[in-house]
């Protein structure tokens, strides 16, 4: 069981000591990563151009550009929701940036009233991620919502 109280704490310590968003995704990919178990990729993409963007992360090279709508991340951009999927084979339009990757988990990050990007976790366990990792990596992306400096 993952104790998201503990990592949200000390995500919120890290944004204490730098507001600037690059050195903050930069760690929270980090803290994620080294925190929650069976992960074999963990990052962010933004907002860019209304596509999304690679940002900093932990695991294998990863697609640099994914359309808005597109593949897991892509949809949770583009309906401003959490998608959460046991079985990334079976989720329409998936795009499998690390074949090894079996189900997987997408926030979106919010700040000045718009989707700012997605916090996105892979696994290669099927159904790796429940009820308790959406809370918990909800909690997370609103807390990179709200300290880190996004620009307009």
């Amino acid at each position: 069981m993952t104790n998201y109280n503990t990592i949200c704490a000390q995500l919120r310590a890290l944004a204490e000591e730098e507001k600037w968003f690059l050195p903050l995704l930069s760690n929270a990919s980090a803290l994620l990563w080294q925190s929650l178990p069976d992960l074999n990729w963990a990052g962010f993409y933004l907002v860019r151009g209304g596509q999304l963007v690679l940002g900093p992360f932990q695991g294998k090279t990863a697609c640099i550009h994914i359309p808005a709508g597109k593949g897991v991340c892509g949809t949770a951009m583009a309906e401003d929701r959490t998608v959460l999927v046991p079985n990334v084979h079976e989720f329409p339009g998936h795009i499998a940036c690390d074949s090894a990757s079996n189900s997987e988990i997408v926030v979106p990050i919010r700040a000045g009233g718009r989707v700012v990007g997605v916090l996105d976790i892979d696994s290669p366990l099927l159904d790796r991620f429940d009820e308790e990792d959406r809370k918990g990596l909800e909690a997370f992306a609103g807390i990179i919502g709200e300290t880190a400096g996004f620009e307009p």
